[in-house]
Formats: structure tokens, C-alpha cells, sequence
């Protein structure tokens, strides 16, 4: 621009990540991908029901799953239905295909999940709830998966795991050019809420080709039905950047909260060794898997309580008053068995309990996995 000036959609584009060669054209959709809407609109109808039942299961709720729809849309078409606020998850194919694969939803839709799957009122977004979120798209996934691996498609195929955020809409990168937009309607606790699924042109091409398709692009509903299907059903959600902050935990590395909401007890850095002692407890076979840690700047000021819990016993009142110096009090644990690790009072991690310089401390010996971190 000639007098030095940035526009909002140059503003958006930056933090998204899009090439701002691509922006004067965003609106058409790209010539050289064709996706037959038809084809994955069939193979969506025939997931949906597996979506809701997952749900259903993870919710205790009953859960229904109505139509389905897919769109060839852009960047543009898409931003211009979306509300500021959103959450997403991202899970890109990492074999089998190539290309981003977003899941997204209303933060209503995210926040009656989270209250029912922990039982929780006056649900925040925060990492563990957004773990949750995870875990439910990560069923989903799985359900897909299986249905393209079928008959030899895509031997192999992956995708990495989902990474959950909840963030304004400038923030999410969108597959460039057109990309395919299924929409799942679930109605849950009487309520209906859509789920979205972006996937990049050229994986959705291979898709449906795969499939049967006949490499024509047909949209099979047009995006003024979809604006109008998310006025009724409350605010539709966006998806996130696939640039965006990578807050998994890597061990020894401090204590990183990413969507999956992981956690570790770690060494202060920047001291020297301190001496280390096991206690005489039963050694434990420890499995800790490494995953890349990225850059978690944004929320390394926010302070979470963590606990660390060696057990736990039920008394009557009369016990309780009856307790003085010198009473033993059993738990239900045995000796040498890992103790609980909590962040915010939810289980993340079991540890070994240690003497590190007099003081004692936990070693981290397991990782829950979110199934177990969302049931806990």
C-alpha cells in the first residue's frame, strides 16, 4: 500500500499465516483442485452416527446426530460467518495423506461438553477443559480413520495428534485456496450444535477420488445455508493455526499445559544437581514417551496448583474426633505404590516420592492418557 498503511484482512492474513500473495484471489476457489462434495458427503453420512454415539457414551447424555452437509469454501467465505471467539482442534495428517485437518466448534458447544464429561458448572476454557475437547474430536478421528483405511484406501493413514485452543478468529491459519467444510449437527441434552471439519483441497481430492468420485467440484449446499444453520444454533466456531503455540510436554523441561492438559514436576533450571535420593519404596518401570515442546510464552505467568496426593481414607465423625497424637491413619494405598499427581485438583501424572537436599520432592514415572486425565 502507497501510504504505508496495513488493512484489517492484511492484519488477519499475518496472523493466520496466509501468503498475502493469495489474498486479492481468496475469493475464487482454486482451479486446480476438484472435490466432489457428494461423495464425502456420503462418506460423512455414514460416521455421523458413530460421532454421536461417542459423544453420548463420553457425556452420559443422550446424543443424536442430524444432517450432514459438505461445502468447497475458502478462507474468505468461511472468516466471514465465524464469531470472533473460537475453539479448534488441530490434526494434520501425518501419513497416509498430507494437508491440514482442522475440528472446530462453538465455545457453547466446547463448554456443554466439558460440564458434562467432568460433571463441572461455570466451565472455563482452560487447558484441562480443552483436553477434554481433544479427546472427544480424537474418537472421532479414530471412527474416520478406520472407514478410509477400508477396502486398501490409504494404507497407513495417521493423523498427529489433536492440539486444542481457544482463541479470536484472526488466529487461525485456514487451508489455503478451497478446502472441504463438512458439518456434522449433533443434538445433545436437547440441544442441537454443529461440529465442523476443515480439510485441505488436495487431501479431500484424494479422498473423494478415492472414493469414487468423479473429480468435480459440487457444492452441495450453498454457504448462505450455513450461516443461517449457525444463527439458529447459536455461534459457530473457527479453527486454529496450524503455527500456533505447541504446549506439549517434554520432561524436564519445566511444567507445559498444552490442550491435552500434560504436566511434569521437574528440577528448577538453572541450579546445580541436587542430591537425589529414592526412598526404600518398590521401584516402578517408568514410561514416559518424549514429545516435542514448543513455544508456550503466552501463558508461562499463569500459576496453576499442583498437588501431589499419597492417599486417601473415609472416617465417621466420631473417628475424627476420637483422633489425637500418635494415631495412625491407613490409606488406600500400599506401600511403594505411585502417588497422584493433580493440577487444579484433576489428575495429570503418578510419580515415585523422592529426598532431593533433605526436602522431599516427586520423580514423574507416568503420563495419564487423556482418556484417563478426562474420566479422572
Amino acid at each position: 500500500m502507497s501510504d504505508g498503511a496495513i488493512s484489517q484482512d492484511e492484519i488477519d492474513a499475518l496472523l493466520s499465516g496466509v501468503d498475502m500473495g493469495g489474498l486479492s484471489g481468496a475469493s475464487s476457489p482454486s482451479s486446480s483442485v476438484n472435490i466432489d462434495t457428494g461423495v464425502l458427503t456420503q462418506f460423512a453420512t455414514g460416521v455421523k452416527d458413530r460421532l454421536a454415539s461417542n459423544i453420548g457414551s463420553m457425556t452420559g447424555m443422550s446424543a443424536s446426530a442430524g444432517s450432514v452437509s459438505v461445502e468447497s469454501v475458502n478462507r474468505d467465505k468461511f472468516l466471514s460467518v465465524l464469531p470472533e471467539e473460537v475453539v479448534a482442534v488441530m490434526a494434520d495428517f501425518s501419513a497416509g495423506l498430507q494437508g491440514d485437518h482442522l475440528y472446530v466448534l462453538s465455545t457453547d458447544f466446547a463448554k456443554k461438553l466439558v460440564g458434562l464429561i467432568n460433571k463441572e458448572d461455570n466451565v472455563e476454557l482452560d487447558d484441562m477443559a480443552l483436553s477434554v475437547i481433544t479427546e472427544v474430536v480424537s474418537q472421532h478421528t479414530g471412527a474416520e480413520i478406520t472407514d478410509l483405511t477400508k477396502n486398501g484406501n490409504f494404507p497407513g493413514l495417521a493423523c498427529n495428534p489433536g492440539e486444542s485452543i481457544h482463541c479470536p478468529k484472526a488466529m487461525v491459519r485456514f487451508p489455503q485456496g478451497s478446502f472441504a467444510l463438512f458439518s456434522y449437527t449433533v443434538t445433545l441434552d436437547g440441544t442441537p450444535y454443529v461440529l465442523w471439519e476443515a480439510v485441505s483441497g488436495s487431501a479431500a481430492e484424494q479422498i473423494s477420488a478415492a472414493l469414487g468420485g468423479q473429480g468435480q467440484a459440487a457444492a452441495s449446499q450453498p454457504m448462505q445455508t450455513m450461516g443461517n444453520m449457525n444463527m439458529s444454533m447459536g455461534q459457530p466456531a473457527g479453527m486454529m493455526n496450524t503455527n500456533a503455540t505447541n504446549m506439549n510436554p517434554v520432561m524436564g523441561g519445566g511444567m507445559n499445559m498444552n490442550g491435552m492438559g500434560n504436566g511434569f514436576v521437574s528440577s528448577p533450571v538453572g541450579m546445580g544437581a541436587p542430591n537425589v535420593q529414592s526412598l526404600q519404596f518398590p521401584g516402578l518401570q517408568a514410561g514416559v514417551s518424549t514429545v516435542e515442546q514448543g513455544n508456550i510464552g503466552l501463558i508461562m505467568d499463569v500459576y496453576m496448583e499442583m498437588t501431589v496426593e499419597l492417599g486417601r481414607t473415609k472416617k465417621q465423625i466420631k473417628e475424627i474426633l476420637g483422633m489425637g497424637e500418635g494415631t495412625i491413619i491407613e490409606l488406600d494405598k500400599l506401600a511403594g505404590e505411585p502417588v497422584d499427581i493433580l493440577v487444579n485438583h484433576k489428575p495429570i501424572a503418578k510419580g515415585e516420592v523422592v529426598v532431593i537436599d533433605e526436602n522431599f520432592g516427586v520423580r514423574v514415572t507416568e503420563i495419564l492418557s487423556p482418556l484417563e486425565r478426562v474420566s479422572g
